[in-house]
């Protein structure tokens, strides 16, 4: 499973000496604009993360030598779930990963597992769908309007969902919907299509953590890459995941992707690269050479319009990251997604890894996986806005970022356009939602109230249901 850096002691000195050389070369030609080098506290790491393409940074980081040129000796190791690659950060077996969104956030504020992490670089944005197993498909398709072309209309709203919902409810049966994790990007997005159409996917209490409390809508998790098996068993009717695990439903004809999430949220924030506060305390520099590294990863897997993307799809598919098949991961890494078999259409934001300033840390985006916490009751009591920013202030950390940045720029590795350095850490307010309800990321306890599902402030969750102020 473990994937380990074999070239330290073989190509060391060989590195030594080259830079060495290298060094004398360029001095006279580049005097004092050369940047120092960082002190590394450590050299040797291990990182985990999950088999979806959104790891891509990762691994192209190791397969481009940025880590390398940085000093860093790397092993890369996937992890089985998203728990056990939390625990084992945490633990310290691993000494960082790539991660949900949700994850550094809820440690932070004890939902869960209690514990201090932080985040200075953001992976990347979009890259999930929601898939429906062939059963729903046929029902719900029937009610879509359809363009010019005899295709479906998209964006695909869950008011379509809702009849066949229902359905299920009159003839006794359940409707369930698999999702990753309970403070997954995913989970989030599945519970805001389906509200956004009428639906409620339930709530979560301190006594009942299923997050299924008056749900019309079962959600349970599934590990991303068992999501195909488990629709194509029956276990479940449909699921929200990462790539690529939506096309791959369509490869196998088990499912048809509806909507992807940046038809439910254009350019939404995805995963982010998770730390513990205690490394970066002890490991400031090394900290910052990560980063360094994996904003090159990034940049190159943007460049040029995707240029890079077919030979980052061909790593991508080896076994030791993602492993899946390369037409499959191709659909969506090169900026087409297919829906039903044979509807394949461009969606060239489908994976966005570099442009839109995607690897900064916004606090807004911080805000905005708060917002949902409260709003399903994984944060069990109203908080004041201040709260909200203080808390993404502590685990969000663009100051690390920013000193990543700076020092590319001085090695002439980027340009000063590249990074938002004006920033005060908030997007612009956006109402680029499936439902068009406008997110300020400085006024949290307002988006609340706007949407008309989900607690609002001064209501809590018992197991019987929600209860009033």
């Amino acid at each position: 499973m473990e994937r380990a850096t074999a070239q330290r002691s073989s190509t060391t000195q060989a590195r030594t000496w080259a830079s060495l050389i290298v060094a004398l070369i360029l001095v006279p030609i580049l005097g004092e604009a050369r940047a120092e080098p960082l002190a590394l506290e450590r050299d040797e790491l291990k990182f985990g993360f999950i088999k979806l393409t959104d790891m891509a940074p990762l691994a192209i980081a190791y397969e481009k030598g940025f880590f390398q040129d940085e000093g860093l000796y790397v092993t890369l190791e996937p992890q089985a779930n998203w728990k056990v690659l939390l625990d084992r950060v945490i633990t310290g077996e691993l000494d960082g990963a790539h991660m949900l969104a949700g994850q550094p956030l809820a440690a932070s504020i004890g939902y869960g597992t209690k514990a201090d992490l932080i985040t200075p670089f953001s992976m990347d944005l979009n890259g999930n769908g929601i898939t429906v197993s062939n059963e729903v498909w046929e029902l719900m398709k029937a009610e879509i309007p359809k363009g010019p072309d005899g295709k479906p209309q998209h964006p695909i709203g869950a008011q379509y969902l809702k009849p066949v919902v229902m359905k299920f409810r009159a003839e006794g049966k359940s409707f369930n919907m698999g999702m990753v994790f309970p403070v997954s990007t995913h989970n989030y997005e599945l519970r805001y299509w389906l509200a956004a159409g009428g639906l409620n996917p339930g709530f979560y209490a301190a006594q009942d953590i299923s997050g299924q409390i008056g749900a019309d809508v079962l959600l349970s998790v599934t590990p991303p890459p068992q999501m195909p098996a488990t629709l194509e068993a029956g276990t479940i009717s449909g699921y929200s995941v990462g790539e690529p695990w939506n096309q791959q439903a369509v490869f196998k004809g088990i499912g048809v992707p509806v909507i992807t999430d940046y038809e439910i949220w254009k350019n939404n924030p995805e995963k982010v690269f998770g730390l513990t506060a205690e490394f970066v305390e002890k490991n400031p520099n090394t900290s910052i050479a990560i980063v360094k590294a994996l904003i090159r990863a990034a940049m190159w897997l943007d460049e040029n319009e995707n240029a890079n993307r077919d030979e980052a799809v061909e790593i991508l598919a080896r076994s030791q990251y993602v492993g899946a098949d390369k037409e499959v991961i191709a659909n969506s890494m090169t900026g087409t997604f297919e829906y039903e078999k044979g509807d394949a259409r461009p969606v060239p934001d489908f994976n966005v890894f570099f442009r839109y300033y995607a690897t900064y840390p916004y606090y807004s985006d911080a805000v905005w996986y708060l917002t949902q916490m409260r709003r399903w009751g994984q944060i069990p009591e109203s908080k004041p806005d201040a709260w909200y920013a203080e808390t993404a202030a502590r685990v969000y950390r663009p100051d690390l970022y920013l000193k990543a940045a700076r020092l590319l720029i001085d090695e002439g590795k980027a340009k000063e356009a590249d990074f938002p350095f004006a920033t005060d850490g908030y997007r612009a307010p956006t109402a680029d939602f499936i439902d068009g309800i406008a997110y300020d990321g400085r006024a949290p306890n307002a988006y609340l109230r706007s949407l008309s599902i989900g607690l609002k402030e001064g209501e809590t969750v018992a197991s019987d249901g929600v209860k009033g102020p």
